[in-house]
């Protein structure tokens, strides 16, 4: 919207498919750009590591941008009537989760979160109820149709939800070989340095734009 704002001849068609999908499309040439917030387990590393495994031989020529940091936590219903204060609280019987799908950030970093605390997804009621993203978990979450489930504070914000905090991730642009110096995306990395920009992000809640635009490979 910034961008179409700024010059209407501009447009940013993006489509919803998960931080690995969107690795995959853009290795096989379907889109310039990529997010991703992909939590390597063995590292800690976020991203890098599913960049080169993805790419292969050909990752010295991807560019991996930082966009912002983000808080991700469980959503909750106004007033957190069920008192959930975290992911052990997933076990309790008649708590109804929503996950994320296969292959988003969002959907590892639960998993990661849950082996450290030797939690079993079969223990988790609604583990395998999948929806494509954040504001589609809040919307399941605002209708009732479940209690809780991990996202990030604008969806819960958007529906009028409580939230509570679990962890601060950094969310990434990966960048297909050779575009990233094209006209095409120059109108991207102004926005990215734009104090306007930064400020309206981290007005939507639990978004840090201190690091946006920096450069990381």
């Amino acid at each position: 919207s910034a961008l179409r704002a700024d010059n209407p001849l501009v447009t940013l068609a993006s489509s919803n498919v998960g931080s690995l999908g969107g690795l995959v499309a853009l290795r096989d040439g379907l889109c310039h750009i990529a997010g991703s917030h992909l939590l390597d387990p063995e590292t800690g590393e976020y991203t890098l590591p599913y960049v080169d495994r993805v790419f292969g031989d050909a990752r010295p020529d991807v560019a991996v941008v930082r966009l912002v940091e983000r808080s991700q936590g469980l959503i909750v219903a106004p007033g957190n009537p069920l008192e959930i204060e975290g992911l052990a609280d997933l076990r309790r019987p008649g708590v109804r989760y929503v996950n994320r799908q296969r292959g988003a950030g969002t959907r590892v970093l639960l998993d990661v979160m849950l082996g450290k605390l030797e939690i079993t997804p079969s223990s988790v009621q609604g583990y395998a109820r999948e929806e494509p993203t954040h504001l589609a978990v809040a919307a399941a979450i605002a209708s009732g149709r479940a209690d809780t489930g991990m996202g990030i504070m604008a969806a819960a914000r958007a529906f009028g939800l409580d939230f509570v905090p679990l962890a601060v991730e950094p969310y990434d642009l990966v960048v297909a070989p050779g575009v990233m110096e094209s006209p095409q995306l120059a109108p991207l990395w102004s926005l990215l340095q734009s104090d306007r920009f930064k400020a309206s992000v981290e007005e939507l809640g639990g978004y840090s734009a201190k690091e946006m635009g920096r450069r990381l490979r």
